[in-house]
């Protein structure tokens, strides 16, 4: 597996390696899972999309919170667990308002993850001992048997807005151990969520218009046993005035 670089809120500074390292986990490169690529991913750049992830760098993106791993493996950005670290976010360095958004994801067993949209970075949390947070919509990831991927929390605020309780369809929508698509809508104060092309969230809530888009990494308490999440084909199309 090919480790190009890598990211820490640590150090916070992007660092390049050269050479080849053996990891174990899934390969990125590959499009197995749901999307695909070539002639259809030039006519969409033509719909005006813009690819948030070039492939080999994580330019235009920086850690947010914790201590968890970043890097860029076989064209994937690579998210991986650290003992005793809080969620960690890995963000954009730009805003977007009305926009849309895909990716596709694939999370190890056992890994809660999500995507941040129209969020903020508090680096001065009151009354938290902390390195900073971040805080807003977070689009859930949710491997574990509640199957919530899809629904809309809060971060570092008002917690749910919006589970998938009583949505069936979108509760079934995920596949475990494989690439997912990820789809979200962001158009005034409305959000709008599909996981392989099934609707799954809904919510009007008009508390921010705009804000960063980030990729987290979810703490795992004391566990040292690594786990990962990785994302590919990140990309954004500006809507309206957004």
């Amino acid at each position: 597996m090919r480790r190009t670089a890598w990211l820490s809120a640590v150090t916070g500074c992007a660092a390049m390696a050269a050479g080849v390292v053996v990891v174990g986990g899934v390969g990125c490169a590959g499009r197995e899972g749901p999307g695909g690529g070539g002639e259809a991913e030039d006519r969409a750049r033509d719909d005006g999309w813009v690819a948030l992830f070039d492939g080999a760098t994580l330019g235009g993106w920086v850690v947010r919170g914790g201590g968890a791993w970043f890097g860029v493996e076989d064209g994937c950005i690579v998210g991986e667990t650290r003992p005793n670290e809080p969620n960690t976010f890995l963000c954009t360095e730009a805003e977007y308002g009305d926009f849309e958004l895909e990716l596709e994801f694939r999370v190890d067993a056992g890994l809660n993850s999500g995507v941040q949209v129209r969020s903020r970075w508090d680096p001065h949390p009151s009354g938290e001992a902390t390195r900073g947070r971040v805080r807003g919509y977070q689009v859930e990831i949710d491997p574990s048997s509640r199957a919530w991927t899809g629904g809309i929390y809060d971060e570092g605020g008002r917690g749910w807005l919006q589970g998938m309780q009583g949505n069936e369809a979108a509760r079934g929508a995920f596949r475990s151990g494989a690439w997912n698509r990820l789809r979200v809508v962001a158009e005034g104060p409305r959000l709008r969520t599909w996981v392989n092309g099934v609707a799954a969230a809904d919510l009007v809530d008009g508390v921010s218009g705009s804000g960063l888009i980030g990729l987290q990494v979810h703490g795992v308490g004391a566990k040292t046993e690594p786990m990962r999440v990785r994302w590919r084909s990140i990309r954004v199309r500006i809507l309206r005035g957004g």
